[in-house]
């Protein structure tokens, strides 16, 4: 039996795939290489000595993902494949809720005919919106997101909560990610993004690696220690390990199960950078730029639940995750474009 991971080659659902492999998982990887590589399989590979089945197929084709479950003895599905950029979905929202939503509609659907209705989904903190106060906590309302990806987090979340309504047999996971940062300690995988960053992390390794001149920091009259945003920032190993546990949850209980994943901690983008450059010894120049449109000033985890229900709780520091960054921006300075 095995893991069907969508979006798999992609930056966290790589370090997943890696983690289900040393776990001794079968992993079946289909992703459309819209936001990601090939060589990603390759490193995969390298890391655990495992090859891993990977189809090139878009969730949209229900043909192709029918197939895909035909040709293999999936158990469950951890469901990482959108788009994932906030400014990108308030450009394009069309782009966004029917890539997004509809595939997910199309994935379930196929799941359901395959009697297949185990599933561990990609939420975001996005869910929370602006209103709700930090440490952010899974019993509050999440109808208030603020952008269109996370609109469709939003929904999703709907659509897994009232499917398990209607059908009882299924198990559903909706795991609520906060800022995602880091790479695996072998330097050979890491977040890879196309173009300029839209994340923290990788715009200082671009700037740390001389890609970027400098970094802006979007921000400096928020309600905080310093004056810029704080957020939760968990390394992606973590991230990745929290996926194993909430698919052996689903093994013990139907129905659906909500967790956010983050430390509970909150640094500010400051505090990231000053982290960054005393870990690695590397000066990071930036500027202060006024704050962005919907940016709030605190977003932190109650991360108790997870710990209580999942027993997943972080083990690696902020110091971690910056020295895990950019041992994979210097090892891999054009990202997998070597």
């Amino acid at each position: 039996m095995a893991i069907l991971v969508t979006g798999g080659a992609g930056y966290i659902g790589s370090h997943t795939v890696v983690e289900l492999l040393e776990q001794n998982y079968q992993v079946v990887v289909v992703d459309n290489l819209y936001n990601s590589q090939i060589e990603v399989l390759d490193r995969i590979e390298e890391i655990t000595g495992k090859k891993v089945k990977f189809y090139q197929i878009d969730i949209l084709d229900k043909a192709a993902m029918t197939q895909v479950f035909a040709e293999n003895e999936i158990e469950a599905v951890i469901h990482f494949a959108s788009y994932k950029a906030v400014g990108e979905s308030v450009i394009k929202p069309l782009m966004y809720y029917h890539n997004n939503i509809e595939g997910t509609v199309a994935l379930l659907e196929v799941m359901n005919h395959a009697g297949v209705k185990d599933i561990v989904f990609s939420s975001s903190a996005t869910v929370y919106g602006e209103d709700n106060p930090s440490p952010l906590k899974e019993s509050m309302p999440t109808d208030t997101a603020n952008n269109p990806y996370g609109y469709t987090k939003v929904v999703i979340e709907h659509l897994l909560q009232d499917l398990a309504k209607a059908d009882s047999e299924w198990s559903v996971t909706l795991l609520r990610y906060f800022n995602p940062i880091g790479a695996h300690e072998s330097g050979r995988i890491g977040e890879n993004p196309n173009g300029i960053p839209n994340n923290l992390m990788p715009y200082i390794t671009q700037v740390a690696i001389g890609k970027l001149p400098e970094l802006s920091v979007f921000g400096q009259d928020y309600q905080t220690h310093d004056g810029t945003g704080v957020r939760d920032y968990i390394h992606v190993v973590d991230l990745a390990k929290g996926h194993i546990k909430a698919l052996e949850k689903n093994k013990e209980q139907l129905g659906v199960k909500v967790y956010n994943l983050g430390t509970g901690i909150g640094f500010s983008v400051l505090d990231l950078v000053k982290a960054f450059q005393t870990v690695n010894h590397i000066e990071i120049p930036y500027r202060l730029a006024p704050r962005r449109p919907g940016d709030i000033d605190i977003c932190f985890a109650d991360a108790s639940k997870a710990k209580e229900e999942l027993n997943w709780q972080t083990e690696k520091t902020l110091e971690d995750m910056c020295r895990d960054s950019w041992n994979w921006q210097s090892q891999n300075p054009k990202g997998y474009c070597e």
